[in-house]
């Protein structure tokens, strides 16, 4: 049995929509960073080919419909939210997008399975893709095709925990109605930012009512505030959730440089939810976590850096934050990407410390009111007093 595994081949680098923002040498690079770190070479890390989700597969998520007009699409196809601006139709595309959630699927297979505690697929996290159509950047929604995958081998419980700047509207959408999945995103408010969903009141489907929470973020929410959402919230949810699977994506589009979203996470910041969900796992779960990327458009500046340090925290001891970045990636960096600033250390230089959420706290600020709201809305749903900080 490994310690973790990470599904990994450089063809999953063809998941590729062209000049667009979900540039795949983000991806690229995080793994060369990893490398550079020695990362994926540790005793207990294995690493693994992906292998392609086949159509079976595909079809407990995505209809047959949606699944042919994929296999056919062209650069003239219409329909299906194919050939927009988010989710243009290139090369080789069900081909591409089958392979990114038959690795996450495989992840996922290894930890419920005890072939690994922990797995990884750090191209996937396509968590808007609808079972019919695709949506922000995504054609196949891989972690809901690694969910259904689990319940079809027996799990009960599974709980996701979706961090990226965006709401996890596909994923919520494919499993609200069913009482063995827990779906916790953390995202920008749906006034401001794409998809436009993700309310406190969306709380689960009939039968399943409490199975879903959402946690809406003011703009501009920064490292103390989002960790003290996450910590009021998240670790009270799965407790009575008792999940025994966390599943988790990591975007890192939380980041403060990140050009499509407006919160102001550090790495340090997004390192530090890494370790809490790290503690969750080994908490409610005997350490079975399965992770996937996600979002991230500051392909240099920030998402290798998270993504690296999520490979450290999921392999073994985490990274020194103060460490210097690599010579050598640093020039992979430079030349591969030339108009970005190449960061020079694994920090920010922010100490990611917080303020415990409290009812007692004085004036609340938006973060507060967030936090009330999604307690108020979902906490009483699972048996949790909304005002008491304990819970």
């Amino acid at each position: 049995m490994a310690d973790t595994l990470v599904v990994w081949g450089d063809e999953l680098l063809g998941y590729d929509l062209g000049d667009h923002p979900l540039n795949p040498v983000r991806v690229e690079l995080t793994m060369a960073l990893a490398r550079e770190f020695g990362v994926l070479d540790r005793p207990g890390t294995a690493v693994e080919a992906p292998p392609p989700a086949d159509d079976a597969a595909l079809l407990r998520v995505h209809t047959p419909e949606y699944l042919a007009a994929v296999k056919a699409a062209t650069p003239r196809s219409r329909g299906h939210g194919l050939n927009t601006p988010d989710n243009p139709v290139f090369a080789r595309m069900h081909e591409a997008s089958a392979l990114v959630a038959g690795a996450t699927r495989r992840a996922a297979e290894a930890v419920w399975r005890g072939e690994a505690r922990r797995a990884v697929n750090i191209a996937g996290g396509l968590h808007h893709a609808m079972p019919d159509y695709a949506s922000g950047f995504c054609v196949y929604n891989d972690p809901a095709v690694a969910i259904a995958h689990l319940l079809d081998l027996g799990a009960e419980r599974i709980a996701y925990v979706d961090v990226d700047v965006h709401h996890d509207d596909g994923v919520q959408a494919v499993f609200e109605d069913d009482p063995r999945v827990l779906t916790v995103s953390l995202h920008e408010t749906p006034f401001a930012l794409f998809p436009g969903t993700g309310f406190p009141s969306e709380t689960g489907g009939p039968g399943a009512e409490g199975t879903v929470v959402n946690v809406a973020l003011p703009p501009g929410t920064s490292d103390d505030g989002w960790l003290r959402a996450f910590h009021a919230i998240v670790p009270a949810a799965l407790r009575s959730f008792r999940p025994q699977v966390l599943f988790t994506q990591c975007g890192a589009d939380t980041h403060r440089l990140d050009p499509l979203a407006d919160l102001r996470l550090t790495v340090d910041g997004q390192r530090a939810a890494y370790l809490a969900l790290r503690d969750l796992a080994e908490e409610l779960c005997d350490g079975r976590w399965v992770a996937t990327g996600g979002g991230g458009y500051a392909i240099v500046e920030a998402v290798p850096r998270a993504w690296t340090h999520l490979l450290a925290v999921l392999t073994g001891a985490p990274l020194d934050p103060d460490s210097a970045v690599p010579a050598t990636w640093r020039e992979l960096a430079a030349a591969r990407c030339p108009q970005r600033t190449v960061p020079d250390r694994m920090t920010d230089g922010a100490d990611a410390r917080y303020r415990p959420w409290s009812l007692g706290n004085g004036a609340p600020d938006a973060v507060d009111r967030a936090i009330l709201a999604t307690r108020r809305a979902v906490f009483p749903l699972l048996g949790l007093d909304p005002t008491d900080p304990r819970d």
